[in-house]
């Protein structure tokens, strides 16, 4: 378009896996223009240096407030933004925080989940675009939903936003495994190659701070919950991916293709989420902004088994961002993520 300028774009928390995965994202995308990487650990250190994949002359910088670039994304610690994005909202940025400081509206869940108090104002809209794609339009700063809460809210929430034939979620018993990178890029010895090869453990079973997210989401709490939630987190040696079984109990009886036909009219406008006939696995996903998801067995009993699978720094961390920054702009939601 003759005379169109793009808006520019600049990520804070650039030199982590999620920052990374952003900036790859934003160098190939065609209607914005990438201006500033911040990264207080790595300022003054060539991109490149530290990730050769990025085709970029850029170098890392010490963010010390500025705020001359049309959108923000912020990729920083939990606890970390809470101070940052009030100033740049307040001076008419868009912004898309990636950390958990803006999802929950209880700030006694906060409390309980971070183990770090918040000002009960402190909530964005919650960003995640097959439920509140009308909300995130009209926002001008959004919280970006974390990488296990993409890939079970998007497995349950047919059957409780819109229950099927009346049906109702008793309990929910969710076991998933993520990829090393969901842990970050800090080195710790229990992520280590030695470590990590041929193992798999669980960890923050019951207390994982997705899951008052998940829940919220699903208009309920931790509080009183609508129905049981049982969530066991699990890390593998995969580098990227989260691999979601949900086991739910419902009040009865319904068939495999009736639920996988009212899962396909749900995300009948979503163009990231895909119902499949066969069972996913990460490697369907690994590098794209897609959730696969598959009916997997229903009983006489009311139980069901609902896989998912999202690749952890793309549809659960950058990809899902930068869906939102399109929505957010009036673009495609798959603008640049194709």
């Amino acid at each position: 378009m003759r005379g169109y300028k793009k808006p520019t774009v600049s990520v804070i928390g650039a030199s982590g896996y999620s920052g990374a995965e952003l900036t790859k994202i934003l160098l190939r995308h065609p209607s914005v223009k990438l201006e500033k990487l911040y990264a207080h650990t790595q300022a003054g250190k060539k991109v490149q240096d530290v990730y050769p994949f990025l085709d970029t002359d850029a170098v890392f910088e010490s963010y010390e407030g500025e705020k001359d670039t049309d959108i923000y994304f912020l990729a920083l610690p939990h606890g970390e933004a809470s101070s940052i994005v009030p100033k740049l909202v307040d001076a008419g940025k868009l912004v898309i925080d990636l950390s958990g400081d803006f999802r929950l509206k209880n700030p006694e869940e906060h409390l309980k989940y971070y183990l770090k108090s918040k000002n009960p104002d402190a909530v964005l809209t919650y960003a995640m675009p097959e439920l509140f794609h009308d909300e995130i339009k009209q926002a001008t700063a959004v919280s970006n939903p974390g990488c296990y809460a993409t890939s079970i809210i998007l497995g349950i929430a047919p059957l409780v936003k819109k229950p099927l034939d009346g049906t109702r979620v008793k309990s929910i018993n969710c076991s998933a495994i993520s990829g090393i990178s969901g842990a970050g890029r800090s080195s710790k010895v229990e992520l280590s190659f030695s470590e990590m090869s041929g193992n798999i453990r669980a960890y923050k079973v019951g207390k994982h701070q997705h899951t008052p997210e998940i829940l919220q989401a699903l208009d309920t709490d931790t509080i009183e919950p609508s129905f049981g939630f049982l969530f066991t987190p699990m890390i593998a040696p995969l580098v990227r991916g989260i691999y979601s079984v949900l086991n739910i109990q419902l009040d009865k009886h319904l068939p495999v293709s009736q639920i996988e036909e009212h899962f396909k009219e749900f995300y009948r406008s979503a163009p990231f989420t895909r119902v499949r006939s066969t069972m996913p696995e990460i490697q369907h996903v690994a590098y794209t902004n897609y959730c696969d998801i598959h009916i997997a067995e229903c009983t006489d009993k009311g139980s069901a088994v609902i896989v998912t699978a999202i690749d952890n720094l793309v549809k659960g961390a950058a990809g899902q961002a930068v869906q939102n920054m399109n929505i957010m702009l009036g673009y495609d939601e798959t603008h640049g993520l194709l």
